[in-house]
C-alpha cells in the first residue's frame, strides 16, 4: 500500500513539474539546442575549429569538430573558433619510500572566442576548466599513456563545456 501512495505522489510531482514548465519560453526560458532565429545544430554546423597546437590541441580540435559538426558534411563557416589552452601537471602526492609521485593531476585552463568570419567583436567567449588525475608508477612508459589519456579526459569534458558556453551563448542572440 505504501508503494501505491509513493506511485501516486511521484505521478503528482511530475505532473506539476510539467505544467510549471509547460510556460517556460513565454518567460524567457527554451530548450539549449533551438535558437530565437532557427535550427541550432545548423548553426553549430557553421562552426570552424582553428588550429590548436600540441597534442592536447590535436585532441581538444578533434572532439569540437566532431561535437559542432559530426555528419562529415562540409558547410561554408559563418564563425571561427579560436581556442587557446593552458595546460599543467601537478603531483601532490610523493612516496615516502620512493621519493616519487604516485599520482598527477593534468589541469586545463582553456580560453575561448567565437568570431564572426568577418571579424569584429566575439559573438562568444569564455573561459572553461578541467582537471583529470592518474596513478604514478615506477614504469615510466606506463606514466607516460597514463599522462596522455588523463589529457584525452580533459580534452573531451573541455570540448563538451565549450560546446555547451558557446550553444547557450549563441541560443540567447
Amino acid at each position: 500500500m505504501w508503494s501505491s501512495e509513493l506511485g501516486r505522489i511521484a505521478r503528482g510531482a511530475a505532473m506539476a513539474a510539467a505544467l510549471m514548465l509547460g510556460g517556460c519560453e513565454t518567460v524567457g526560458l527554451h530548450p539549449l539546442y533551438m535558437s530565437r532565429g532557427g535550427d541550432m545544430q545548423g548553426i553549430l554546423q557553421t562552426i570552424a575549429v582553428d588550429p590548436i597546437p600540441d597534442r592536447f590541441g590535436h585532441y581538444l580540435a578533434d572532439k569540437l569538430v566532431s561535437t559542432f559538426n559530426g555528419t562529415g558534411t562540409t558547410v561554408a563557416p559563418r564563425y571561427h573558433l579560436v581556442v587557446v589552452p593552458h595546460i599543467g601537471t601537478q603531483a601532490p602526492l610523493i612516496s615516502t619510500t620512493t621519493q616519487t609521485a604516485t599520482a598527477a593531476t593534468v589541469t586545463a585552463n582553456v580560453d575561448f572566442r567565437l568570431i564572426a568570419v568577418g571579424g569584429g567583436e566575439p559573438v562568444a567567449k569564455g573561459t572553461v576548466v578541467s582537471a583529470a588525475t592518474y596513478n604514478r608508477s615506477l614504469q615510466r612508459f606506463a606514466n607516460i599513456r597514463a599522462a596522455r589519456d588523463a589529457e584525452i579526459r580533459n580534452a573531451e569534458t573541455v570540448a563538451d563545456q565549450i560546446a555547451t558556453q558557446v550553444s547557450a551563448q549563441l541560443a540567447t542572440r
